[in-house]
């Protein structure tokens, strides 16, 4: 059975009812729709709770796709839940808000920085993006300043989905050059930021450039002969939550 992914059309919320659909091995409980993100796109898997109409509270390590259209949340083995079990998912917030923050600041990153995407990572402190810079040389300052020119400039974010043709039709949209938007459902999902990105991505994000707050350049490291390593983190430790 598919679960239905309600991150998407909310990312935003941070609790919501679900059924169990099914019951795997190592703690894995499937359910027949999910707040919780799973692993991809270089966004780790949220984690948080279930809480059972009982009252237990069990802690969601973390969260994968499966093989086929299922979400997996990965608990402790002696979890308990059976098949038709209702539960009350709660994410982990204050991480997961991290992780939205860093993902739109790392696209404001390939906005200003218009080469090749060949690698990146989230992270609730730090987040990177490496790309194929050839010869072209940087400046960390400078990076800096137009990075926090483009949060200040409260950008709207919001997202939409789009034909496969017509991504075909633009290839142009596409920066990441090791990893291909995922195919085979007909439709792209793709995030904007006003009238200065568009891309594909499945992650969640901000809803405002202003939201992702103070952060900064930390390095611009090479990766061989062309690849460049640029990471992000926040001014302070508790700039932007939520």
């Amino acid at each position: 059975m598919s679960t239905q992914l309600r991150f998407r059309d909310l990312p935003m919320a941070r609790e919501s009812l679900a059924s169990v659909t099914a019951v795997g091995t190592d703690g894995a409980v499937a359910t027949d729709a999910t707040l919780f993100y799973p692993q991809g796109g270089g966004q780790p898997g949220d984690s948080g709770v279930f809480i059972t109409a009982d009252g237990r509270c069990l802690t969601v390590h973390d969260t994968r796709k499966g093989e086929g259209d299922e979400v997996w949340h990965y608990l402790d083995p002696e979890h308990g839940l059976t098949v038709g079990q209702s539960v009350t998912q709660q994410i982990d917030w204050p991480r997961r808000w991290a992780h939205m923050r860093m993902h739109t600041a790392l696209h404001l990153l390939s906005v200003l920085v218009p080469y090749g995407v060949t690698g990146g990572s989230i992270g609730a402190e730090r987040g990177r993006l490496d790309f194929d810079l050839g010869e072209a040389s940087l400046d960390k300052a400078a990076l800096t300043a137009e990075l926090k020119g483009l949060v200040a400039a409260d950008h709207p974010v919001s997202s939409e989905w789009i034909s496969e043709a017509e991504l075909d039709a633009r290839p142009e949209l596409v920066k990441t050059m090791s990893v291909a938007p995922p195919r085979g459902a007909g439709m792209i999902r793709m995030v904007r930021i006003g009238d200065i990105d568009y891309q594909p991505c499945g992650g969640t994000h901000v809803t405002s450039t202003a939201q992702i707050g103070a952060l900064h350049v930390v390095s611009i490291k090479n990766r061989g002969a062309r690849n460049r390593r640029i990471t992000l983190a926040w001014d302070e430790a508790t700039e932007g939550q939520a």
